[in-house]
Order: C-alpha cells, then sequence, then structure tokens
C-alpha cells in the first residue's frame, strides 16, 4: 500500500465519525492505546520544536522504511502525533519527504484546532519530512 493510499484510509475511517469533536475524541483515545516514549528517547534532538507542549519523535529507517515513535505531555498534542506517526511508519524515503498530510483538512480537523496548535503541527512535520530528507542524501 502506497502513504497516498495508506492516508486515504485513514480518512476513510476515520470520516465514519460523522461528528468533528468526536472525531478528535478517537484520535486522542487511539494514542491511549499506545506505549509513552521511553525516558532514553525523550532527547533535545528528538524535541519538536516550535509546539507549545513538549513532545518527541523518535525516527528511524529499518529495511529501507522510515519508523517513527512518539510521545507529548498534553493528550491532544499526543493524539495527532500519533496519528502522523501511524501515517508515515512504514513509508519510504521518498513518500515520506513528499508527502503532505492532507488527512486533518479532509478530516475537519484544523479548523478547530488554534493557530499555535496548526504550528506545531506544521513543525512536526517539517522534523518527519527533514529527517527523512537528510537519510536519502546520506
Amino acid at each position: 500500500m502506497t502513504l497516498a493510499e495508506k492516508q486515504q484510509q485513514m480518512v476513510d475511517d476515520l470520516g465514519l465519525i460523522e461528528n468533528p469533536q468526536e472525531r478528535f475524541a478517537a484520535v486522542v483515545d487511539r494514542a491511549k492505546s499506545r506505549p509513552s516514549l521511553p525516558e532514553a528517547d525523550r532527547t533535545e534532538t528528538n524535541r519538536v520544536k516550535g509546539c507549545v507542549s513538549l513532545a518527541w519523535i523518535a525516527c528511524e529507517v529499518r529495511d529501507g522504511r522510515c519508523h517513527f515513535r512518539c510521545d507529548a505531555d498534553s493528550p491532544l498534542v499526543r493524539g495527532l502525533l500519533v496519528l502522523f506517526c501511524d501515517l508515515y511508519s512504514g513509508a519510504t524515503l521518498a513518500e515520506v519527504a513528499t508527502t503532505e498530510p492532507v488527512l486533518l483538512e479532509q478530516l475537519g480537523l484544523t479548523q478547530n484546532l488554534s493557530p499555535t496548535r496548526l504550528n506545531g503541527l506544521r513543525s512536526v512535520r517539517a522534523k518527519i519530512r527533514d529527517f527523512a530528507s537528510s537519510q536519502m542524501d546520506s
């Protein structure tokens, strides 16, 4: 499955929830079942700069595919990070570097986020994209 197909599947799945607030709740609930990021991965290198909440993304490449793990001190931010990590994990470096996360707009989630949260999400996307791009260059 390509990253574009995976993103469409996520939109289709979450789109079954008609109420945008209930969609947010589903995103937050989905993250609750994920393990916390170990302290060893809560480094300044993994920290998402530009995010008001404390947030971290641990990035790695295995077998030519990107894998992401994350954590945040805010349940909402953690939910959005998990959504991004689920989207991009398992994708190729090129897909991660070039595929924008349109699912938030398509699901109507961005209109319920503050400008500060939207800026934080741009920082998350930049961190993920920069990681993939740097790995392509090495």
